[in-house]
């Protein structure tokens, strides 16, 4: 057990469950973290990994050896655990490794009124969770179970009642959280609903599905002559959207039409939108254009929100699909952003997909996830002239991003130029030239 290690990263805790995020480990993170939440009751919800459920009591044994009462949800998505932390001011924890294959598990938590922990906070879990390694956990078998209704409910009660009456669509919940109650709610909103990947099964959750498999859900899309397509990601979320030519359509153009909708609406907080430095040319050229001002923060949803909340802006976002809306949120919601978006095109009696392309020209980008043995930090540092040197070629007519990720063994190269093989040009010799410096002894 000394030998073992946990660490937060971009969003919680995360590891292959059984070797690196044991049971163990998760009850010690219980026990650890239930002093550092402001609460005395936490609700816990978990995703269908095979690992989830028996994670799930092992931190709600945890929790209750801290001092506070667990109150589990059993499958539920990340934002429900959220909604629920916040309209009852406890705290909230999600048992998922969001869109990572079956074999990882993870842990999120969320302090009292269901907004995630700041890196003190964290840092100061991680040092408890060192110092309790040899205290002892008892065995608690039964714990309070709750409903996630008010959830569901203030989804369908951010829109108008069946406003989405003639819309043929398919969801993709990618065998994840959303399985149950994304296609009851968009058809209690009226919707004729086609669902793919919903048979969870404890193995197949992201698997060749959901936010970050698109294939599958733009041939059911075209297949079925559906007006949208949206595609979850394993904890719910975040999301992705197929316009009815199978065209994708992510985070950055499903927060432009928000964006623009809110704006136009009156309901933009000092005109101004939170996104991440992922953000794609084209998301910041159409903003501008529209008179609306952007903030930057770092990639991670938790950096976006901590934007919202201290300025108390109302939207922020980011490429990979997580949207928050404050005025119904906490978090990033999946299925509220479907909800949000596609109701905003149907206000404008417009088709989602060709609304998306009318507004956002996105810019050729390329995106690399370089596996890497060494310190994914550290070889960015070592790169560091090379990339500066890139960037100054490339000026105003592009961009690039290099960071590590935060949540696996990557190198995450993003170019953006004029034309996509300028963008592919480079993305190639900084992949080269960062792998080299991984295979230098």
């Amino acid at each position: 057990m000394t030998n073992l290690s946990l660490t937060f990263g971009t969003d919680g805790v995360r590891g292959r469950a059984g070797s690196e995020l044991t049971e163990e480990m998760v009850k010690t993170l219980g026990l650890s973290a239930a002093s550092y939440l402001g609460s005395d009751q936490v609700i816990i919800g978990r995703d269908t990994r095979e690992s989830s459920p028996s994670f799930e009591k092992a931190l709600a044994q945890g929790f209750k050896a801290g001092g506070i009462e667990p109150l589990l949800l059993g499958v539920a998505p990340t934002p429900a655990v959220a909604h629920l932390a916040n309209i009852s001011e406890v705290a909230g924890a999600m048992v998922s490794a969001s869109h990572n294959p079956w074999w990882d598990n993870g842990i999120k938590l969320f302090s009292s009124g269901g907004h995630k922990l700041d890196d003190a906070t964290q840092l100061q879990i991680e040092t408890s969770w060192h110092e309790n390694l040899s205290t002892s956990v008892p065995r608690i078998e039964s714990f309070t179970s709750i409903s996630l209704d008010s959830w569901t409910n203030s989804v369908l009660d951010s829109t108008t009642h069946l406003i989405f009456d003639g819309i043929k669509m398919v969801l993709d919940c990618a065998n994840g959280a959303m399985s149950e109650f994304a296609p009851e709610v968009m058809r209690n909103l009226g919707a004729e609903v086609v669902v793919i990947h919903n048979n969870p099964d404890g193995k197949n959750i992201n698997q060749e599905c959901g936010a970050t498999h698109l294939t599958s859900l733009q041939k059911a899309v075209i297949d079925n002559a559906a007006e949208v397509g949206f595609a979850f990601d394993g904890d719910g979320d975040r999301v992705i959207a197929v316009s009815s030519e199978g065209q994708i359509l992510d985070g950055d153009h499903l927060l432009a039409l928000i964006s623009v909708d809110r704006f136009e609406d009156g309901k933009l907080t000092d005109d101004t939108v939170a996104i991440t430095v992922m953000a794609n040319l084209g998301l910041r050229r159409v903003l501008s254009a529209k008179g609306i001002k952007t903030f930057e923060t770092p990639v991670g949803d938790r950096y976006v929100l901590e934007a919202l909340e201290s300025n108390n802006w109302d939207v922020g976002g980011e490429q990979s699909g997580h949207i928050v809306i404050s005025e119904f949120a906490t978090t990033g919601d999946g299925l509220l952003t479907a909800v949000q978006t596609l109701a905003a095109a149907r206000k404008r009696e417009r088709e989602i997909g060709l609304w998306a392309k009318e507004l956002v020209e996105k810019s050729p980008q390329v995106l690399v996830n370089l596996p890497v043995t060494k310190s994914g930090a550290g070889l960015v540092e070592q790169a560091s002239d090379l990339i500066e040197e890139m960037k100054q070629e490339l000026g105003d007519n592009g961009r690039i991003v290099v960071r590590p990720s935060g949540t696996e063994p990557l190198v995450r190269i993003m170019v953006e130029a004029l034309d996509e093989l300028a963008a592919q040009q480079v993305a190639n010799s900084l992949e080269a030239s960062i792998s080299a410096l991984d295979n230098t002894p």
